[in-house]
Formats: C-alpha cells, sequence, structure tokens
C-alpha cells in the first residue's frame, strides 16, 4: 500500500534522575557527597533509508516514545545515556511540526538525519550540586523532560522529469516503453493510483529517473480528483513532461487539455508552472491525431514532439530532449529558509520565564515553559529541595507578581497539577 502522508507523536526520553549519596570508605573522613548525575534521555531521530518507498510503517505506529535516561549511581558515577529512536523514512520525506507548520527538515539523500525531539538532559546528582553554600547537599535533580510534539510526515517522490497530464493519455504507457517499470495500464481513467518511478538510461551513458503521476483534471490544485495528494509529487522534479492525447480519443479537446493543466500547475502553491516543460503529442500512430495536431499548433508556439508510446514511434527524441533539458535545469528549492524550524542566534528580548491568571475559582495559575522545567526538575521528597524551589520561584519573580494580582495567605497557587498555599 502506497501510503505518502502520515500524522504521529513523538516524544524524546526523559533525563535520569541524580541520586543523593555520600563516601563511605575507611579512612576517608567527611567523605562528602558522592551522588552521580542521571544519562541523557534518548532523542527521536528520522532517518532517510532508500530502500523505503512508503510511509506505511508509521501509519500502524502512531505513537512513538524514547527510552529514558539511567538514573545517576553511586561514586560520582554517571547513568548511561539512553539510545536515541531512529525513525526510517523514504528519500523524499519532509518532516514538518504539525501544530505550527514549520518543517523541521527535508530528507533527500540516504542516510540523511534529522533530530525533531531532544532527549532532556540527566539531573545533577549531590556531588555536582555541592557547593560552597552547601558544601553536603541532601537533595539532587529529577532529569529533564524530554521534547514531544506532533509530527507530519510527507513524501514527495524523488525524480528528474515527472509525466502530467489528463487520465488515459498514455503516461504509463511511455514509462513502461523506455524503463523496467510496470504499471499498470488499462482502457479507463485513474488506472495509475501512486506514483511509479523508472530508471532511463540513454546510449550516451546518461540516465535520469522519471515518474508517472496519476492523472490531473481540472480543479485538481483545489483537491478534485486525486488532486492535491499526488500533486505535491511533482514538486522535486526539475522538467515536467506535458503528454496530450492528440488523437482526443476520449472526444477532449487536446487544446483545452493543455490550457487545464498548465493552470492547475500554475495555481498550485509551488507555481510549477515556471518549471521547463517539454510538450508531447502521443497517440500519433491515430489517423485522427495528424488533423488535430495541425489545429493545435495554431495556438501553440512552442516546440512540440510527436511520439506514440504503444508503437515507441520517436520515443528516443523524446528521451534526448528530456536528457538535454535536465543538463542545463539547475535544481529548485523547494522550500523557503523561514519555513525552515531552525536555530538563528542574535539579539531578542528574552521571552517571559512565566504567566500568571487567576482562575474563576480564585486560584492562582502559573504556568511558563521554564518554570515547568524547574518544577518537574525539583526532587519534593526533599524539605531542602522544597525550599529552594520555592527561593527560585521569589528570584525570577513569582511571588512579587502574586501579590500584585492580589493574592493572600491561604490562598491556592498551582502549577501544572501541583497545588500548595502561599504564605508570605
Amino acid at each position: 500500500m502506497f501510503i505518502d502522508q502520515v500524522k504521529i507523536e513523538v516524544s524524546a526520553g526523559k533525563g535520569g534522575d541524580g541520586i543523593v549519596a555520600y563516601r563511605r570508605e575507611l579512612k576517608v573522613e567527611r567523605g562528602g557527597p558522592f551522588g552521580g548525575n542521571g544519562g541523557k534521555g534518548g532523542s527521536i531521530i528520522f532517518k532517510g533509508d532508500e530502500g523505503l518507498s512508503t510511509l506505511i510503517d508509521l501509519r500502524y505506529n502512531r505513537i512513538i516514545k524514547a527510552e529514558p535516561g539511567e538514573k545517576g549511581k553511586n561514586k560520582g558515577q554517571y547513568g548511561a545515556n539512553a539510545e536515541d529512536t531512529i525513525i526510517r523514512v523514504p528519500v523524499g520525506t519532509t518532516i514538518f511540526d504539525d501544530n505550527t507548520g514549520k518543517i523541521i527538515g527535508d530528507i533527500t539523500v540516504n542516510g540523511q538525519e534529522v533530530v525533531a525531539c531532544k532527549g532532556g538532559r540527566g539531573g545533577r546528582g549531590n556531588m555536582a550540586l555541592s557547593s560552597n553554600t552547601f558544601k553536603c547537599p541532601d537533595w539532587c535533580e529529577k532529569g529533564e523532560p524530554g521534547e514531544s510534539k506532533s509530527i507530519r510526515c510527507e513524501l514527495r517522490v524523488l525524480a528528474d522529469c515527472g509525466l502530467v497530464g489528463f487520465p488515459s493519455v498514455g503516461k504509463s504507457t511511455l514509462i513502461a516503453s523506455v524503463s523496467q517499470a510496470r504499471p499498470k495500464i488499462a482502457a479507463y481513467h485513474f488506472t495509475t493510483l501512486v506514483p511509479n518511478l523508472g530508471m532511463v538510461r540513454l546510449d550516451d551513458g546518461r540516465d535520469f529517473v522519471m515518474a508517472d503521476l496519476p492523472g490531473i483534471i481540472e480543479g485538481a490544485h483545489q483537491g478534485l480528483g486525486l488532486g492535491l495528494q499526488f500533486l505535491r509529487h511533482i514538486e522535486r522534479c526539475k522538467v515536467i513532461v506535458h503528454i496530450i492525447d492528440m488523437a482526443a480519443v476520449d472526444g477532449r479537446d487536446p487544446y483545452q487539455d493543455y490550457l487545464i493543466i498548465n493552470n492547475e500547475l500554475k495555481e498550485y502553491k509551488m507555481n510549477l508552472s515556471k518549471r521547463p516543460m517539454i510538450i508531447v503529442a502521443n497517440k500519433m500512430d491515430l489517423p485522427e491525431a495528424k488533423e488535430n495536431l495541425k489545429e493545435f499548433k495554431k495556438h501553440v508556439k512552442e516546440p512540440i514532439i510527436e511520439i506514440s508510446a504503444f508503437t515507441k514511434e520517436n520515443l528516443k527524441e523524446l528521451l534526448y530532449k528530456i536528457a538535454d533539458t535536465l543538463d542545463n535545469t539547475e535544481a529548485f528549492d523547494l522550500f523557503e529558509d523561514d519555513e525552515f524550524d531552525f536555530v538563528e542566534y542574535n539579539f531578542e528580548e528574552e521571552k517571559k520565564p512565566f504567566n500568571v491568571e487567576r482562575q474563576p475559582d480564585g486560584v492562582f495559575n502559573v504556568y511558563g515553559e521554564k518554570i515547568e522545567k524547574i518544577f518537574q526538575m525539583t526532587d519534593f521528597d526533599s524539605d531542602i529541595a522544597r525550599a529552594r524551589f520555592a527561593r527560585m520561584l521569589r528570584s525570577i519573580g513569582v511571588d512579587d507578581k502574586l501579590r500584585e494580582l492580589g493574592v493572600k495567605n491561604g490562598d491556592t497557587v498551582r502549577i501544572i497539577d501541583f497545588e500548595f498555599e502561599f504564605i508570605d
């Protein structure tokens, strides 16, 4: 089954917790803290695999979680880092953050890796937390939570040239005649339901990949017919080969077909009409084709290559024309730089570490990425760790903000799902 678009939920592994331990050895007085740090959680990594041609594996495995890091150990030993979870996808897959629409990565090379979610760092043990102020801390940090994202994967086939045109114009017959591809061929519309790829080799040693794409109809750019489902597969093609049924076997006007397909390519988001196009008049072995071609040339002044995919007439001229055009055409950028989700290092105002809202029930809700991370990495089983957490809230201004909103002694404050009383 050909699956070219899936949505999955991925979660990187949590970092391992640090531990509280003490050095207790013969003849070592006041050994001090000896608890090691936790290991790093596993990341979620997408990797290109040229042996795959569909995203079907992800369709039945939509929730993927990486392993957490190992807890720290005694004698200052670090816990083991968790192994990263590798998700193999076909070459040509684009990884999107489904919530923001940003592109995380575009896999175009076999073995290329894209880190979608980073694993959390390990929490510090009491050995790493010791300082001049706290020479022997009896608390540790919990591991940092790993990232979680909703991911959308879209596969766009990697091909040098793509065959486009109305259904039943002879695209599948052409690719079967010039390559080892064996698409389904029958006398009815939409015989081709998935893209077919074929390797074409010429006598002069050149070769290229040809894609036979499902038939396009009017309104395809808005999703009609197979529409947007397969128009995306033309995006990576450097050259478009426009196949026209010049014999008008289905009773359509070849020139109107030409205009409709060109309009669909123009209206599609990638503006495919700017790419080099080779116009091919197919089914020239049929008697009506010659007369229709004369009429077609009155409206279209571009060069037209006449072929018969069925009898293989003039196919060599077409293939050499495609190869020459590919040699003189640079690859097109599929995405703009501002679409990618990358880090740019420049000066910008620091984001607020927290926000406070007063709920209708009188509870003060404190939230924010930084403060939630501090909360999740605090060991609330330790009295000193709890006091340290309270000092950190005070130092970043949470107490002052609560007072500004009218908090009183005994009022309830909530962070994530943890509630406590405010004491001034």
